[in-house]
């Protein structure tokens, strides 16, 4: 059996990360490996085999991507608009987790192709029960395509 593809969590705030991945580890039974990246041009980096990521054999394809808006230097929207314009990247599940309950970000991240979008709770315990969603819902619910579908594999 392959093994699980990793999760790309693209976050600069150092709570919201810690909480994240203690979210997603909540019952110690997620088998993906988990990725940081803390800005939108080492994300970019990452997912394109460039700066500090280059020389690899190929480059980093998580099977699925957490992604915050406002990141410093190119912020998410960015990074969002180049993953879903690139035909490799573009079948990766994007997850937009932010404070903005803005309209227009919300619409223009799905026009840009977000598979979700998800204003993050103010309070821990709501954040934590928003992972725990869409954990379940990725995780346990989601089928992928054949490329991506050991996202969906627990261990």
């Amino acid at each position: 059996m392959a093994e699980p593809s990793k999760i790309l969590v693209i976050e600069d705030n150092d709570d919201d990360y810690e909480a994240c991945v203690s979210a997603l580890m909540l019952d110690g039974n997620l088998a993906n490996g988990l990725d940081r990246c803390e800005t939108g041009d080492e994300a970019l980096d990452y997912l394109f085999g460039r700066g500090n990521f280059a020389g690899a054999d190929a480059p980093n394809r998580p099977g699925l991507i957490l992604l915050d808006l406002n990141l410093p230097g190119t912020d998410g929207r960015e990074v969002l608009a180049e993953i879903k314009a690139d035909a490799d990247l573009k079948m990766i599940p994007v997850v937009i987790m932010t404070t903005s309950g803005d309209d227009m970000d919300i619409e223009s991240c799905y026009r840009d192709g977000a598979n979700s979008y998800v204003v993050k709770p103010i309070d821990l315990e709501g954040f934590y029960a928003a992972i725990s969603r869409l954990r379940e819902y990725w995780f346990e619910i989601v089928v992928l395509p054949e490329k991506q579908s050991n996202v969906a594999q627990r261990g």
